[in-house]
């Protein structure tokens, strides 16, 4: 097998069109998971330069400009990790539209409470999913304009949209990374045409490039594999990144992790946490909360600490003053920001690598294969399919 590149773009849905099949299992690092984290980079500099230059991406920002000035409702779907990217995109548009917000639903809620007569953006990486597509029914029979980004226009979901913003090329492990980061993209570069401002391709990849820290990611997992369980908390744009961070826990090191909101978790959740159970904090404080949202993170952090929950962070750049080491006993990695991208979109885009890394060294430090998600086990394979 030829040595991957990292620079090479990757594979575009298959033609005709069908769903991903499993991939074949690795006996060791570097797995398929290893490898799209490491095309990350190349990738959104690609992507965004192919967004910029598709008219697609200009149609679709005059439909949302549109909705909005009507006061028509705006929602963004889609189901595991596509839906975490829904909430990031929502959270993008509604910051870039000032006086409108957008609401993100989980695709099946919105396939039965479908937005009329507004527009209803769906995330499908593939393009397959049945619940994201009922979505697209259900919005398109409710009278709204649909919209999808995925991979291929030539996916069923694509062909229930009346706007689809292609991302061509396609995730290679099933615990999705590029299924992640593509959407996400996507949605910065919308919420940048909501003002005619093209979102820049050498910054997108120069901060996903600052991210990287292997060491980190390694020194962390190391700590925390032996917990039974994970706890992940964030706020805000954070929330999101949380949920993804916890499923791909969940897929990819087959170790329970639950998402939770930073201030809910102190509200009876630690009530069932030792010594053995993990927390994850994620805080870029995308939204220029302040010293507010710093303290309540802190006290998540003392929490823990007096639990004896060992305790890691992924942490804005400009933050890691704020919170002392002590708190951090299982170690942090840094969220680098890029001034030439709002605050919110750069934690967005920033936020995906080291969660994607924390989640990939966890993984190898519990003898997992990522990139199967559990899937080569028949009892998980049956359970997919039940």
């Amino acid at each position: 097998m030829a040595p991957f590149d990292p620079e090479a773009p990757l594979p575009g849905a298959p033609d005709p069109w069908a769903g991903s099949e499993m991939p074949a299992v690795r006996q060791g690092p570097p797995y398929a998971m290893t490898e799209m984290i490491a095309a990350e980079p190349a990738l959104a500099e690609r992507l965004v330069q192919r967004l910029v230059a598709d008219p697609a991406l200009g149609q679709l920002a005059v439909a949302i400009r549109g909705a909005a000035t009507q006061g028509r409702p705006i929602v963004t779907t889609g189901c595991g990790t596509s839906e975490h990217a829904a909430m990031v995109a929502a959270e993008l548009l509604t910051a870039a539209l000032e006086s409108t917000a957008v609401w993100p639903m989980q695709a099946l809620e919105a396939a039965r409470r479908p937005p009329a007569h507004g527009l209803l953006l769906a995330v499908s990486h593939e393009g397959g999913t049945w619940a994201t597509n009922e979505a697209l029914k259900a919005a398109r029979a409710a009278g709204s304009i649909t919209a999808l980004i995925t991979v291929s226009e030539r996916s069923p979901g694509a062909a229930l949209a009346d706007h689809v913003l292609r991302t061509d090329e396609q995730d290679q492990s099933w615990c999705h990374t590029v299924g992640y980061l593509s959407p996400v993209i996507a949605a910065a570069a919308l919420a940048r045409a909501l003002h005619d401002e093209p979102l820049d391709a050498v910054t997108a990849r120069a901060v996903l490039e600052a991210a990287i820290d292997e060491p980190s990611a390694e020194g962390a997992a190391a700590a925390l594999a032996g917990c039974a369980r994970l706890l992940i908390a964030g706020s805000g744009i954070d929330y999101p990144a949380a949920r993804e961070l916890a499923l791909k826990i969940e897929e990819g090191a087959r170790l329970p992790a639950s998402a939770l909101q930073l201030e809910t978790i102190r509200h009876g959740h630690l009530a069932a946490a030792d010594e053995r159970t993990g927390l994850v904090l994620v805080l870029t404080d995308a939204e220029g909360w302040g010293e507010t949202l710093v303290e309540r993170s802190r006290a998540v952090l003392r929490s823990a600490a007096a639990l004896g929950m060992p305790a890691a962070a992924l942490l804005a750049a400009d933050l890691g003053d704020d919170v002392p080491a002590a708190l951090t006993p299982a170690g942090r990695l840094s969220v680098p920001l890029a001034g030439r991208f709002s605050r919110r979109a750069a934690a967005a885009l920033a936020t995906a690598i080291p969660l994607q890394l924390l989640a990939e060294r966890l993984a190898r430090a519990r003898g997992r294969n990522a990139d199967t998600i559990g899937r080569d086990d028949p009892r998980q394979a049956a359970a997919a399919d039940a």
